[in-house]
Formats: structure tokens, sequence, C-alpha cells
């Protein structure tokens, strides 16, 4: 099966570099390498275009967000498998592509295959040796995961409208409620170096939980939905309150951000069966 890899970045040519180095590595190499500059301001680019000259190029003027820069990758891709990795991240396998394409070709089920991350962000997992079984999940990471590209272009896929955040459980229940399963496997590692370039963690905050709501609107079945979207609701504001009282006060900004997008997803809402709704809430 042909591997098309994806990577979207926002003003961090230095870990664009490092890993389309180790993308280069890759035995067997992917057919194909996609990376969308997403509205950059630096050097990427030219880095780009100097350093990777084989690489499919799609330069976003103006910022659409990561998950609109995906969406449109997915779309464009000719790779039956479409490994999505940040531009931090990559695997550290060296074959890591031939095992994913078994794993792909013994389940015609599987819609996405992800694996355990070796993330600075979680320091242990820097040496951690033993990441558990292998097992079906609810959502996933666009930092290192493997999509099936037949199986997006049968579903909605990433929601755009969500620019940044949550497009992975989002699209990992249209695929559980279609049937397909979304695998954790250990077999593969993906070193995340987590990069604090362009990050801020209250927004990210604000955007999750917002995108998370919206979900909520444009999938969960009536009256369900109701209770559901209380639910994040109050499991955000919970979260908000470890993080301090700053926090707390500014939680109506999203709030008021999710409000503004009722219509959107009314228009767009499509709810699945509550029996499938359910059994995506109940994996890990």
């Amino acid at each position: 099966m042909r591997v098309s890899v994806m990577i979207t970045s926002r003003n961090r040519s230095a870990d664009l570099v490092r890993t389309c180095a180790r993308v280069e590595l890759l035995n067997p190499e992917p057919y194909e390498v996609l990376i969308t500059a997403d509205g950059c301001t630096d050097d990427t680019v030219e880095v780009v275009k100097e350093v990777f000259p084989h690489a499919r190029l799609i330069v976003n003027q103006t910022g659409r967000g990561s998950v609109a820069s995906r969406d449109h990758m997915m779309r464009e891709a000719k790779g039956e498998l479409v490994f999505a990795l940040d531009d931090d991240s990559y695997p550290e396998q060296a074959n890591a592509l031939e095992l994913i394409g078994k794993c792909f070709a013994e389940n015609p089920k599987l819609a996405v295959l992800h694996f355990p991350q070796r993330t600075d962000e979680y320091p242990d997992t820097l040496t951690q040796t033993d990441f558990g079984q292998s097992r079906l999940t609810r959502t996933f990471a666009n930092s290192g995961a493997v999509l099936r590209r037949d199986v997006y272009l049968s579903l909605p896929g990433f929601e755009s409208r969500f620019f940044h955040m949550y497009e992975e459980p989002d699209y990992a229940l249209q695929c559980v409620a279609a049937g397909y399963e979304i695998l954790y496997h250990p077999g593969i590692t993906i070193r995340h170096h987590f990069s604090g370039a362009t990050r801020n963690e209250i927004r990210n905050h604000h955007r999750h939980s917002r995108n998370e709501l919206w979900s909520v609107w444009l999938r969960c079945p009536f009256p369900q939905f109701l209770a559901v979207g209380a639910y994040r609701l109050l499991s955000q504001l919970g979260y908000a309150r470890k993080r301090g009282l700053d926090w707390v006060l500014r939680e109506p900004v999203w709030w008021w951000q999710a409000l503004q997008g009722v219509g959107f997803c009314l228009k767009k809402r499509r709810p699945v069966a509550w029996k499938m709704y359910r059994k995506w809430l109940s994996h890990g």
C-alpha cells in the first residue's frame, strides 16, 4: 500500500527540517511527502524549496489552521494510507511504513492506526519501554497517526471550522459510527519534541473546549446531546479550576465562541445513532 506523509507547519522551520530529515531515512520510503506552510512568516517556504525540493509544498498565505490544512492534504494525497505528523514529530523505527502496511492489509476495518509518543511534554515517556498492548480507542493524535484515505473520503472528515484542536476525536467518532476501528499500536513509537514555539496553552484549551462542544452539537443525537453537552461544559470548567482562578474567569471566552457557531452546527448537523455514539464513548 502506498503511504503518503503529510505535515502542517507554522513558523517552525528548524523543527520541520529535523522532521523531514528523519522522514527521508524511512525504508521503505514514503510514496510522497506533502507539507503545508500555514500562514508562515518565517523562512519555512524557502527552506522547504531548498532542502526538500521533492516535497509537495502547499502554501497558505493566510493561516487556515492545522485542521483545514490536514483536510486539504488528505484530499490531495495519492497514497492509500496517509501518515499524519507534526513538524516536530516523526517515527523512531526506520521500517515503520512496512509495519504500517501490514497492519492495514490484515484489517480492512482499520481506519486509523496510531502510536505511543516519546514527548518532551511528558518527560517520563522519553525513557519508557513498555507502552502497553494494542487496543481500540476513541481518539488519536495527528502528530503520529496513519489514516486510510478511502475511509476518510467517505466521511465528513476533519471539520475545517475547528481551525485547531479536537479534529481527531471528532473524526474517530465518525469512523466508529460507520463501523470502522481506531487502533493504538505500540509496535511503533513517535518521537515528539513538542516545540513550545507558537503554542499558547489557554488559547488551545479554549479551542479544544469549543470544538468539543461543537462536535456534540454536530454528531450527538437528540435528546442525549443536551446531557452530553452539559457534561462537556462542566468538565472543561473543572479543568480550568485546576489551572487557577485566571483560567476560570476566562472560560466565558470560549462559551461565547461556541455560541457563535450554533448556526453552523445546525446546518451541518449529522447525528449518529446513540448506540454507536455510546460505543465510541466506551472506548478508552
